[in-house]
Order: C-alpha cells, then sequence, then structure tokens
C-alpha cells in the first residue's frame, strides 16, 4: 500500500512535505489535496487510503519533527480534498492526530491543533464519534506549557463547541463520566475550560445538564475556593443558573446533590459554605418530604453553620432551620427520628452557645410531636442531656430543663432527673453554688415546686453525705423562704397546723430539712410552728454551733426582716398570743455570739426581740 502511495504522490511533493520551511510543507500539502480530490471524483478510495497510511506511518509517527509535522498538514489536506465524503476516511485521519497531541515538540502540538481545526471544519458532525477523546486532548492541551498552543488549542475548542450545540449526535451519557472524572483537576487552566463546557452544553435545550448535575456538582462547589478570581466567578455562576433551573424545574434528584451540598457546608472557605447552606436552603424549600431521608445529614451541616463567623451564613442557616423544624414529616414515611437525635446529642457538644441551644430545640420539638418514638431512644440520649445541665450558659441551661421537664412527666424519668441533680451538686459544688438556685426555681415553674420539693427531699433523706446533705437542704431551704416562684409553695406551709395538706408537706420537707437545724428552723418559723422551733433550739449542743451554723443564722435573722415573714413580725403585735414564738426569738438572740459578732451585726434587725423583752414577762436570764 505504502508503494501505491508513493506511485500516487510525486517525491518532490513528499520531501518538500518534510522540509524544514513551512511554506514548502504547506505548498506540498496543498498538492496532496488537490491529488486526493481528483481520486475521490473517480471513487479511488482504496489508493486514498494507501495515502493516509503513507502520511501516518512515514511522517506522523516519524521520529523526524519536520516529518511529523509534515504529516499533520497532510492529513488535513487530504480532509479537505475529500470534502463531504471524507467521513468514511476519518477512523484513518484521526487517531495519528490525537497521539500527536501528545508530542514532546511543542510545534508539532501546534500542528496537530491547526489539522484538527482543518479536519472538524471539513466533517462537522460526522467527527462527533471522537467527541470524547478530542475533549480529552483539548482538555490537557488547555493547560500546555506552550502559550501558542494553548491559544491554538482554544480556537480548536470554540469550532468543537459550536459542532457540538449543533449537531443532534452527540451523547451526554457517554461525555458525563469523563467530565466527572476531569472535575477535581486542580490547574486553573483545565477548569476554567470544564466550566466553559458546562456551560456551554447547558445553554443546548436538547441536551438535559440539570439531570446530570449530581456528577458534577461537587467539582463545582470545589472551584468556589479555587485562588483565580476568575474562576471563582466562573463556577459561582455556573452554579447560579442550575439552581435558578432547579427552582423552575418539576423534577430533580435532590437526594445526591443533598449530600454534596452537605459535605460542602462544612468547608473551610467561607464562600464555599455560604453557597453551599444557600443551595441548602432552597432543596429544604423545594424538596419538601422528597429530603426526609437525608433530613439528618442536613441538620449536621446547618446547626454548626448557625454559630458561623460570617454573619450572611449565620442567617441562611437559620431560616434554614426553622424551614426544616416546620416541616411534620411522619416516620412511617422515612424519617428517622433516631438520627436527628444522634445529631443533635453531638451538637450538644458544640463550642458555640447558638448551635447547642438550637440542638436543644430539636430535642423539645421531637419530644413533642413524636413522644413515643422519642422515649425510645431515650437510653441513648438520657445522659448527654443530664451532662448538658453542667453548660457554661444559662441559656442552654434552662432549655435542658425544659427537656428534662417533658421528659420526667414520667415519674421514673423525674426520679431519675432529680436524683442525678443532687449527685451533680454532691460532685461539683460549683454547679450547687452558681446554678443549684437557677435549676431548682426552673424546674419548679416548669414541674410544680411542690412536686420537685418533695422529691428532692425523700432523696437527701437517706443522703449518706451527712456535711453535703446540710448544704443542700440549705440551699433549698433559701429559695424556698426566697424565691417568687415558690410563692404557692410557700402558703400551704404557713397552714400546716390547721391543714391536712400543709402538714403532709411540711412533715415530708422535715425528714431531710433536719440535716440543718437553721433550715429546721426556717421551716418551723414558716409553718408557725414555733413551739417545736423553741425546742429544737433549746436542743442544740455545743457541737451544733459551728462556723457554718453561725453564717446560717445571720441568715435567718436578715430573712426575718423580708416581706416573706411579714406575718410573724405582725404577730408580735400580740405577745400574749405568741408565746412559743417570742421564746423562739429570744432562743436565736442567745445563740449569738455575746461580744464580737453582736456587736457586728446590726441591731436593727434584733429590735423587736428587744421591744418583746422588754414589755412582756420574758426576761434575760441573770446567769
Amino acid at each position: 500500500m505504502a508503494a501505491d502511495a508513493l506511485s500516487i504522490i510525486p517525491g518532490a511533493v513528499l520531501r518538500n512535505l518534510s522540509d524544514k520551511l513551512y511554506e514548502k510543507r504547506k505548498n506540498a500539502a496543498l498538492e496532496i489535496e488537490g491529488i486526493v480530490k481528483q481520486l475521490a471524483t473517480f471513487g479511488e478510495h482504496e489508493k486514498i487510503s494507501a495515502v493516509i497510511s503513507l502520511l501516518t506511518n512515514d511522517f506522523t509517527y516519524s521520529p523526524q519533527a519536520n516529518h511529523r509535522k509534515g504529516g499533520l498538514i497532510g492529513l488535513a489536506a487530504v480532509t479537505v480534498g475529500l470534502t463531504s465524503e471524507a467521513a468514511q476516511h476519518l477512523e484513518q485521519i484521526v487517531p495519528p492526530v490525537l497521539t500527536s497531541f501528545l508530542d514532546q515538540d511543542s510545534r508539532v502540538r501546534y500542528y496537530a491543533c491547526e489539522a484538527l481545526y482543518n479536519i472538524a471544519k471539513v466533517v462537522r458532525g460526522d467527527f462527533i464519534i471522537y467527541f470524547n477523546k478530542i475533549f480529552d486532548a483539548l482538555c490537557k492541551l488547555s493547560a500546555d506549557s506552550d502559550a501558542n498552543v494553548q491559544s491554538a488549542a482554544h480556537l480548536l475548542d470554540k469550532l468543537v463547541k459550536d459542532i457540538v450545540t449543533e449537531s443532534d449526535q452527540f451523547s451526554i451519557e457517554e461525555f458525563i463520566p469523563l467530565l466527572r472524572e476531569r472535575m477535581n483537576v486542580l490547574n486553573p487552566y483545565v477548569r476554567q475550560f470544564l466550566v466553559g463546557w458546562i456551560t456551554v452544553l447547558d445553554s443546548v435545550p436538547d441536551i438535559d445538564m440539570l439531570g446530570f448535575l449530581p456528577d458534577f456538582l461537587d467539582g463545582l462547589f470545589n472551584m468556589l475556593s479555587d485562588s483565580s478570581h476568575e474562576i471563582r466567578q466562573q463556577a459561582d455562576a455556573a452554579l447560579s443558573e442550575f439552581l435558578q433551573e432547579i427552582k423552575n424545574s418539576p423534577n430533580v434528584d435532590y437526594g445526591r446533590m443533598a449530600e454534596i451540598l452537605v459535605r460542602r457546608a462544612g468547608s473551610t472557605d467561607e464562600f464555599t459554605r455560604l453557597t453551599s447552606i444557600t443551595w441548602i436552603n432552597e432543596f429544604v424549600k423545594l424538596g419538601g418530604e422528597q429530603l426526609v431521608p437525608y433530613y439528618a445529614d442536613i441538620l449536621g451541616a446547618v446547626l454548626p453553620c448557625i454559630s458561623d463567623e460570617e454573619e450572611k451564613i449565620r442567617v441562611v442557616a437559620r431560616e434554614t432551620n426553622e424551614e426544616l423544624r416546620a416541616i411534620k414529616a411522619d416516620p412511617a414515611e422515612g424519617f428517622d427520628i433516631g438520627a436527628i437525635l444522634s445529631i443533635a446529642k453531638r451538637e450538644l457538644n458544640s463550642e458555640h452557645e447558638a448551635t447547642r441551644i438550637e440542638a436543644l430545640h430539636w430535642f423539645f420539638t421531637l419530644l413533642d410531636r413524636y413522644c413515643a418514638e422519642f422515649l425510645a431512644y431515650l437510653n441513648d440520649i438520657f445522659d448527654p442531656l443530664l451532662n448538658a445541665l453542667s453548660d457554661p450558659s444559662d441559656a442552654v441551661v434552662l432549655l435542658v430543663l425544659e427537656v428534662h421537664a417533658r421528659i420526667a412527666e414520667e415519674s421514673h424519668h423525674f426520679h431519675h432527673l432529680v436524683s442525678y441533680l443532687i449527685r451533680t451538686f454532691h460532685n461539683n459544688h460549683f454547679v450547687l453554688e452558681k446554678r443549684g438556685a437557677l435549676i431548682v426555681r426552673r424546674l419548679c415553674v416548669l414541674l410544680g415546686a411542690e412536686k420537685v420539693y418533695r422529691e428532692f427531699s425523700t432523696i437527701l433523706e437517706s443522703e449518706v453525705d451527712l456535711d453535703f446533705a446540710s448544704v443542700m437542704v440549705q440551699v433549698l431551704n433559701l429559695i424556698l423562704l426566697t424565691s417568687t416562684e415558690l410563692g404557692e409553695l410557700r402558703s400551704p406551709l404557713k397552714k400546716s397546723l390547721v391543714d391536712s395538706c400543709g402538714k403532709d408537706l411540711f412533715q415530708s420537707l422535715y425528714a431531710s430539712w433536719r440535716h440543718s437545724p437553721m433550715a429546721t428552723i426556717s421551716l418551723c418559723l414558716l409553718a408557725q410552728a414555733y413551739n417545736h422551733a423553741s425546742c429544737v433550739i433549746q436542743s442544740l449542743g455545743e457541737e451544733d454551733i459551728n462556723v457554718n451554723f453561725l453564717v446560717q443564722l445571720d441568715k435567718l435573722i436578715r430573712l426575718l426582716e423580708t416581706p416573706v415573714f411579714a406575718y410573724l413580725r405582725l404577730q408580735l403585735l400580740e405577745p400574749g398570743k405568741h408565746t412559743w414564738l417570742l421564746k423562739t426569738l429570744y432562743g436565736l438572740l442567745m445563740l449569738l455570739p455575746q461580744v464580737k459578732l453582736l456587736t457586728r451585726l446590726c441591731w436593727e434587725r434584733l429590735y423587736i426581740v428587744g421591744f418583746i423583752c422588754l414589755h412582756s414577762k420574758v426576761r434575760p436570764s441573770r446567769s
């Protein structure tokens, strides 16, 4: 066949085709074009094949660069000579040209671009069957080290785009795997090349790029953090266009894309996070129930963004979180409550208060809507919720208490909660000192003061650590006497001498209040059990009166001046009716240190006792 070709093409033409001068190679190519055109006129396709084989084997595959250049020009000339009949010879013509794109000589690569450009102009849509290979070659050439090659590749790329957009033979299904493979390339020129193709193909009405968006969406998001501003803009523009198409499309595969967006929401790049959370926000609005299987993953992406440093991200994340919580999904339709709880539990350990608060809102929402299903997972989340009571944020602690109060509507869980609180206060006195009052008062509001105090008293009654029990009772007693939230609890206690309910409550509290003498006396004064209060005071021995006792005594004397004990002070106006009250107050006076502490204390606190001592039969002992 090579011999046939040599007889067809004069030797001088072949010599000029490999000449180092471009003009000679060009003239030789023109002569080959004329020869092929004449052969095509007479239908001599076997001879044409022989010529192509000669140009391929002896020229394009030659070790000599000038031969390779001539071979490429010659193959383009053959195609031009064949015109409309070129399609049947493309299988011979195109492969050697594509191979030349990888040539080490930049000039050969340049001529390969030029040759394929001329071939493409002739055959147009007929070379679509080689599109993937051509695309792959252009992808590499877009990042070529030689500027001239890049320029030639750019021109060829524009022509190929024109051909593809007008062709009805282009297969997007065959192309997408190649595009997906290339999307992770980091070279900026390649990235621009890829975004350009995505944009062009998306503009073709007959090509459904949206249907294949999940295949290259991650790559586009990856480009949002590129160091090149131009690439970031191009990727953002492409994503914006796709998002608009999603809004207008009735059929969208939200699931696969949601998985990508969730990953990207955790990006270290601020712009990527903002774009991904914006997409998630739109998906939640548009997808609704279609996203039910992905709710947990989406929530896992949204909750951390609520505490993002960028305000725009925080705003969108909060809006998305509210949208999610507003959707009432059915567990029977795939709504995984366990997965949601797992995410909320994880975010309880977030370093950001806003995220922890929103996680707790999710606990409360799920508990309110799906109580039975929620309680099925209680063993996994109860301890983390209890641990959250030690959170440094008051807002978090108050929300945790709301969740616990809802759970504690069942007696078993209520007992567990109070037991844990007592154990926590025992192990961490700082929590008791700083948070004890807040926690107890809030629980009383949520669950009822009497229920809470009875449970505390029942558990503390059998407390082994008597020192802690005394401290705990003192805290509870102070809250009882000073908190407005416990006004309804004080009312029945004041009537305990004449009311059976008040009496029962008094006895319930007294069981543990006796761990602290001063708390016991306070409770008796509140319950108007003055006789018993006086007996308690008289029963105190030297071992009971220590520094802590005197501090508690000082607090009680201060409390006697508060509105809580207004009724007690008024009773002093009728000393004949309240002899035991007088003895009790006088006993308290006698418990005070008679020198140092007495002179340090404000005498105004004791003016009532002094008044009674002067105007009644009660007299201080001479001793």
